[in-house]
């Protein structure tokens, strides 16, 4: 059986088409990612003036997905699409366009062979729990199939989840300590067990709207000026850019400077690792909190506990860190050190080291030190807590994000209730394997008694 997951992102669009196998016991086999396909372009909250063009920009990984399914299969195949972050900010600034944007996709979709279950803009809240189910999904932290082909809970804890997107970032783990916001609490019940998490989702504080609230900040501070400095981009790299660029965003409007928005600002990199940390820390209020425990502007958070998995742009930054720099993340220190030497490289050695990257290559002294501040001065995360961050992009060959946790809870594939005991269908072949197994075993023993019995005579 197959599903498929469009995921609607802020930056991009992925598909996803998901297979598992028809004779699982209860809905409880486990789930694999079949193919994926990233949509060219952006994410379809950038066609707010041309909505018939979001649903034409999925087309070709549309057409891939008829390809990649059965064509017998295609009916009986569930289609969602999900959008998260960058819908939410459309839908805040222009309900309307949003509204228009979601129609022209579902249209598209609902043209293909599919089975087509809706297109829906994700809270916050539920793009982090999804993405937690998936991830403890496939590690198998929920359920898995015993030795035997039963199926076992097994005795593990789960881990938290730590997303990092274009628009928003999300953090979501399993606690016993109170929570003390009831907008942060989830209480899910899968294979019978109930698991009580937190989750919150910082709208804003995605990797592409922390770019711009940056650039929005030395604007702020040099608002006259025709050329302004980055400490957070190399030396050596310049680039001149219009102020609608950085103020067409819900993120950085309030912030918006009284020139025109047609201007042209020319911004230098300066490639000063501890302004960089200063302007960095500047998005962040540490100093409201009206609870026991906060993270920042002002969210309750209790303490991080157990062993973590940081996906998304968590783990394009930190691979970033290890194969391109050449080091390793291990402590909150590693990280700090490996932003500043970011920071304090040039461009033209950036270039020699990652040429293919070069799209994104400024921005990595940025993004590095706010993963930084934002796990260890956000979250709380310390020299002990630190090293159970996992930074990863798959669990085997299945991507981790929110976009199989959604198709599970929309299929009903996790059930609240706990499997039947019986076995499953690989029991009958353990059956024959221990019985293969035990019938080899005598014949040798009789061979070998037989063949030692023989050489006693023949030594007689």
């Amino acid at each position: 059986q197959y599903g498929i997951v469009l995921d609607a992102g802020s930056s991009h669009t992925a598909m996803f088409v998901y297979k598992w196998p028809a004779d699982k016991e209860n809905d409880t086999g486990v789930v694999s990612e079949h193919s994926m396909c990233d949509v060219e372009g952006p994410g379809i909250s950038s066609y707010s003036s041309n909505p018939p063009a979001a649903g034409t920009s999925l087309v070709s990984c549309l057409s891939q997905a008829l390809r990649d399914v059965p064509k017998e299969k295609h009916t009986g195949t569930p289609l969602y699409l999900g959008a998260t972050a960058g819908m939410r900010l459309l839908n805040i600034t222009s309900p309307q366009a949003s509204e228009a944007v979601l129609s022209a996709v579902a249209a598209r979709l609902k043209s293909y062979p599919f089975d087509f279950r809706g297109a829906k803009i994700l809270s916050g809240e539920e793009e982090g729990v999804f993405g937690w189910v998936t991830a403890n999904y496939l590690l198998e932290n929920f359920i898995k199939r015993g030795w035997l082909g039963d199926w076992i809970q097994p005795q593990k804890k789960t881990l938290g989840a730590m997303d990092f997107g274009g628009a928003s970032t999300q953090i979501t783990f399993e606690t016993r300590d109170t929570i003390e916001d009831p907008r942060n609490e989830v209480v899910l019940k899968l294979y019978g067990q109930a698991y009580k998490v937190y989750t919150h989702s910082f709208l804003c504080y995605g990797r592409d709207q922390v770019l711009k609230r940056l650039l929005s900040k030395l604007f702020q501070a040099e608002s006259h000026r025709a050329t302004i400095s980055h400490p957070c981009w190399p030396t050596g790299y310049q680039k001149s850019l219009l102020l609608s660029s950085v103020y067409n965003s819900p993120c950085t409007e309030k912030e918006r400077p009284s020139l025109a928005l047609n201007t042209t600002v020319t911004v230098v990199g300066t490639g000063n690792s501890s302004l960089c940390a200063l302007l960095v820390s500047k998005l962040f209020d540490f100093t409201t909190c009206s609870f026991s425990h906060c993270s920042f502007d002002g969210t309750f958070q209790p303490e991080v506990t157990g062993k973590f998995i940081a996906f998304s742009a968590f783990f394009y930054t930190v691979d970033f860190i290890q194969t391109v720099m050449g080091r390793a993340v291990h402590m909150p220190s590693d990280l700090k050190d490996a932003a500043e030497t970011i920071c304090a490289t040039s461009w033209s050695e950036l270039l020699q080291k990652a040429s293919t990257l070069e799209k994104r290559l400024p921005d990595y002294c940025a993004v590095s030190t706010f993963v930084y501040l934002l796990t260890t001065k956000g979250y709380n995360f310390n020299n002990h807590s630190f090293p159970n961050i996992a930074f990863q992009k798959k669990a085997g060959d299945t991507s981790i994000g929110w976009a199989l946790g959604y198709m599970l809870n929309l299929t009903n594939m996790i059930p609240a209730e706990q499997p039947s005991s019986h076995k499953s269908m690989l029991y009958d072949y353990w059956v024959v394997l221990i019985l293969l197994f035990v019938v080899t075993t005598l014949t040798s023993l009789a061979t070998a008694v037989c063949l030692l019995r023989r050489s006693k005579s023949l030594a007689i």
